[in-house]
């Protein structure tokens, strides 16, 4: 087995390289990781779903998709991430490969007299909090589990970030689960760093591994695919499974209730209620945003070219896309 430790800390390229480490690596791999602060969604959730996009964006808390299932988890430099790749054994299944993967993880922290299990079907906890969330797929014969660390996690962010906002959606992504959690650090029996504990964890899991370092090759691939595909909206909204947005809001014109589908990322199926006035019917309105994408840049764009105090009576674009959201 080789172990990694990756030192940049940008999600777009964090998340490249796992998926290029299991597609492109054919030898056992451990990697420790870290993200500058991101939300980090599960493959098939509706990232809308599972965030407060103002929160993020405020805060410049970058959003992406991971190639595995399970719920929404936030990252940002207190939170350390560890990756196992491996060969595939049709036997196990997925609780066996939970059980496998985090044994080292749990061993390490015992080590340092935490008493740290692994509860459930993918958690691991500490006095029954949560610290990590685990998560794994499969790709023909090579397995990628990874986890998230709580170390010394910003507690409020994470909790701002993942705000839940599920009335507003209908669908059949997967939906996060918000679980009591703790820091690792508040556990400690001294004062210790991330980056000792990185160290650590390197040294007690890896300390018969053959470190590996990226080559040019490597990063160059590794690099393509954050650009191509883990920085795009087209990966990390669009690619959400289909889903119903219903959201109703009192602004100066009126009352205004809108309801559509979003399917490939894109409004389509806008109805629009209200006691507004309006001076052109709100039908045409609907049918020049349906096909827009679900974002706040796209929506708020295609709702400036189209006057809507035409459709509505008195209103601001930004308060009208905010209702889209």
């Amino acid at each position: 087995m080789i172990f990694i430790v990756d030192r940049q800390t940008d999600p777009y390229l964090n998340l490249a390289a796992e998926e290029y480490l299991l597609h492109s690596f054919s030898e056992p791999v451990f990697r420790l990781w870290r993200n500058s602060p991101c939300v980090v969604i599960g493959k098939n959730q509706n990232a809308l779903a599972e965030i407060d996009i103002d929160y993020v964006k405020q805060n410049g808390i970058a959003v992406v998709r991971r190639l595995t299932g399970g719920g929404a988890v936030f990252h940002d430099l207190g939170n350390v991430n560890f990756s196992f790749f491996d060969t595939y054994r049709p036997e196990e299944g997925t609780s066996d490969m939970f059980r496998r993967f985090t044994a080292p993880i749990l061993a390490a922290l015992q080590n340092l007299g935490i008493d740290a299990r692994l509860e459930g079907r993918n958690d691991l906890t500490i006095d029954g909090r949560k610290f990590s969330g685990n998560a794994l797929c499969v790709a023909k014969d090579r397995v990628l589990q990874h986890g998230t660390l709580l170390f010394a996690t910003n507690m409020n962010k994470l909790a701002g970030a993942l705000k839940n906002r599920s009335i507003k959606y209908s669908d059949k992504a997967v939906k996060s689960n918000i679980s009591r959690v703790t820091n690792i650090s508040s556990h400690l029996r001294q004062a210790t760093s991330c980056e000792d504990f990185i160290a650590y964890l390197g040294d007690f899991i890896g300390k018969d591994l053959t470190r590996y370092d990226y080559s040019e090759a490597d990063m160059k691939a590794i690099e393509a695919l954050a650009r191509d595909k883990y920085s795009q909206d087209s990966w990390n909204f669009a690619a959400s499974p289909r889903y119903r947005f219903n959201n109703s809001a009192k602004l100066p014109c009126g009352l205004v209730e809108v309801s559509f589908d979003v399917a490939d990322g894109r409004i389509g199926s806008l109805h629009i209620n209200g006691d507004f006035f309006f001076t052109r019917p709100i039908e045409e309105f609907c049918s020049r945003m349906t096909g827009c994408e679900h974002t706040k840049e796209k929506v708020a764009g295609a709702i400036a070219k189209l006057s809507p105090g035409d459709y509505f009576g008195p209103v601001r674009v930004e308060e009208l896309a905010d209702l889209f959201f």
